[in-house]
């Protein structure tokens, strides 16, 4: 946007604390967290609620006390609690653990809508497309497609894996081509309540795990390598994800309950940075861990509380020192998140070789202890309150 153009926008355009784009999980958090302590919040969502979207939807019980506090009670609104891991692979061989901290099931459907009904009782929330976000004289101008400008102090991108704003701010990870896409549908199944299951197949993996509602949510990833192979989903869950028994044996006997599945490809697990262009970014547009440690939900929600921490206190300050902020933010996004990123990366190299799969099957049985240490390592703490 020219100088002049933002001069004359910023004189006239509606103006906010923050505005976050994006309104997934940690969006909407942020959103509740800030707006709470009567920050003026803008969240902008490109689809209305509610809907679905390509997840594991499975969360680590870590977020509940800070859930709890933001007055978003997931076990009262029906999630299943889930106690149990279970690991297989195409030979049929089995792990299963005790989950350390437990977790639950609940559909992105029904988890972001709870969220968004929250938010919008002290945010303003409007569904259109960012088409730019420019930053001039210490405040940054978002538009919209339809033409529309706001201005904020503070942008936060909640965009999730990928998106045009990553495009546009030219992000490195976005350049570089990504070998894996995702699956996932709701199935009509009967698999017990309290486990998650992680079926390993040629080419990637599938998490199974119950909702509110009593569906099975089947999420699996996969390389377009493994995939081109075949002439489209059901032939590739059939001919080849199905090599797994216990993958044979839901493929057969689940009903969907989708139309048809939803996809996304292109996905990253590069390193991204927590801040870009003076832009915050929280959950998946800060950094994506591999959905085999099936922790990404949680990490999105303690992204949100941990910028709405930082940026409160910088707040009562009045003058933020936008630099100092920022690195403080990198600083402890890189403390709490680095480690388990690349655990995860360690964990999906391990279970993606069938060599040392079948190795890591044998002695994680015999040293049950050394899988407890590598959830713990993928999993944080139970947060304290907002």
């Amino acid at each position: 946007m020219e100088k002049s153009r933002l001069l004359y926008v910023m004189a006239i355009v509606k103006t906010f604390d923050v505005i976050i784009i994006g309104g997934g999980l940690a969006g909407l958090t942020c959103a509740l967290h800030l707006s709470k302590q009567n920050i003026k919040v803008l969240v902008i969502e490109k689809n209305p609620f509610p809907h679905h979207k390509v997840c594991g939807e499975y969360v680590s019980n870590e977020v509940l006390p800070y859930l709890n506090s933001l007055g978003v009670d997931v076990l009262t609104e029906g999630a299943v609690s889930i106690s149990k891991l279970k690991i297989t692979n195409i030979n049929n061989k089995e792990l299963q653990t005790k989950l350390p901290l437990g977790g639950f099931g609940m559909s992105r459907f029904y988890l972001d809508n709870l969220l968004y009904e929250k938010v919008k009782e002290t945010s303003e929330v409007i569904f259109k497309t960012v088409e730019s976000v420019s930053f001039f004289q210490e405040n940054f101008i978002v538009s919209t497609q339809d033409s529309t400008d706001y201005k904020a102090k503070f942008v936060i991108g909640a965009h999730g894996k990928r998106s045009n704003i990553d495009k546009k701010l030219n992000r490195n990870f976005i350049e570089q081509k990504s070998s894996w896409l995702a699956i996932k549908a709701h199935y009509k199944y009967n698999l017990s309540e309290n486990i998650v299951a992680l079926h390993t197949f040629n080419g990637g993996y599938c998490g199974l795990s119950k909702t509110e509602t009593g569906a099975v949510n089947a999420c699996y990833l996969t390389t377009y390598n493994s995939f081109k192979k075949f002439k489209g989903i059901d032939d590739f869950q059939n001919n080849n994800m199905s090599e797994n028994p216990n993958l044979n044996h839901f493929f057969s006997k689940a009903i969907p309950l989708f139309d048809s599945p939803l996809t996304i490809g292109q996905i990253s697990f590069q390193p991204k940075k927590p801040v870009e262009n003076h832009i915050f970014m929280i959950g998946d547009s800060a950094g994506l861990i591999h959905p085999l440690c099936g922790n990404g939900m949680a990490m999105a929600i303690h992204s949100a509380k941990l910028f709405s921490e930082l940026f409160l206190k910088q707040h009562t300050h009045k003058n933020i020192e936008r630099n100092q902020f920022e690195n403080e933010y990198k600083k402890q996004w890189n403390k709490t998140f680095s480690n388990r990123l690349k655990t995860g990366r360690f964990v999906q190299k391990l279970f993606m070789n069938e060599a040392t799969a079948n190795l890591g099957f044998t002695l994680l049985n015999k040293f049950p202890s050394i899988l407890n240490a590598i959830i713990t390592k993928t999993h944080g703490k139970p947060l304290n309150n907002a």
